[in-house]
């Protein structure tokens, strides 16, 4: 993926990946103009935006051209991006101009998008059943696509913490298991394991919660 903020070069601060200026969150990094930052946006997001476009019926090949165009146009537009009210997600936005891209697309290309059925030839754009509707609570995107999504966010913090406050994180929020057995096998207390488990599930929040809530 190619797509930049800028052809200039800022000096901004980069992801916590570095162990530095941990306290701006990725949505603050990419309005800043860090280029790493937006690199790490675009990993979190390339799989929905290419799983929205086999929505529609279309192929791969045409998939990572309209992906380009999907984030390009999100950096332009990246200063209109808000969450006013609720309800308000970065995945829905992105959404949208994913959308929009698509439309484009077929009517560049004179074709229709196939509908959720799978019918073929719709007579207008107006009467496509839209994949996009958005639903109070985010049915559109499938449980494994945002587990996937949540999946990619978790492991963009992980160098940020020792191996045993990870581990104790992963064994609790991500296994399920109590913090009693995890302090068992860890040989740490089971308030230290919640204590673990409360310090990444924090930083999570503050790095990358504006982006995948």
């Amino acid at each position: 993926m190619e797509t930049k903020l800028s052809d200039q070069s800022e000096t901004s601060p980069k992801l916590s990946r570095s162990g530095q200026n941990t306290s701006l969150t990725l949505l603050e990094q990419i309005r800043a103009r860090d280029e790493s930052a937006w690199e790490t946006v675009i990993e979190l997001y390339r799989p929905l935006v290419l799983h929205w476009c086999c929505r529609w019926g279309v192929v791969r090949e045409d998939g990572d051209d309209i992906l380009q165009n999907v984030f390009r146009a999100a950096a332009h537009k990246l200063p209109t991006f808000r969450r006013d009210r609720p309800g308000d997600t970065f995945r829905g936005w992105l959404r949208g101009i994913t959308r929009y891209e698509l439309l484009q697309f077929f009517r560049r290309n004179g074709k229709q998008p196939k509908a959720s059925g799978g019918t073929e030839n719709l007579e207008l754009f107006e009467q496509i059943a839209d994949p996009f509707d958005a639903t109070p609570d985010d049915s559109v995107d499938p449980p494994e696509e945002l587990d996937g999504l949540y999946h990619r966010a978790v492991e963009l913090t992980r160098l940020d913490f020792e191996n045993s406050t990870w581990q104790a994180f992963e064994r609790t929020a991500l296994d399920g298991n109590s913090s009693t057995v995890v302090a068992e096998q860890l040989g740490m207390t089971s308030a230290a394991v919640r204590k673990a488990k409360s310090r990444v599930l924090r930083r999570l929040k503050e790095l990358i919660g504006d982006l995948v809530d």
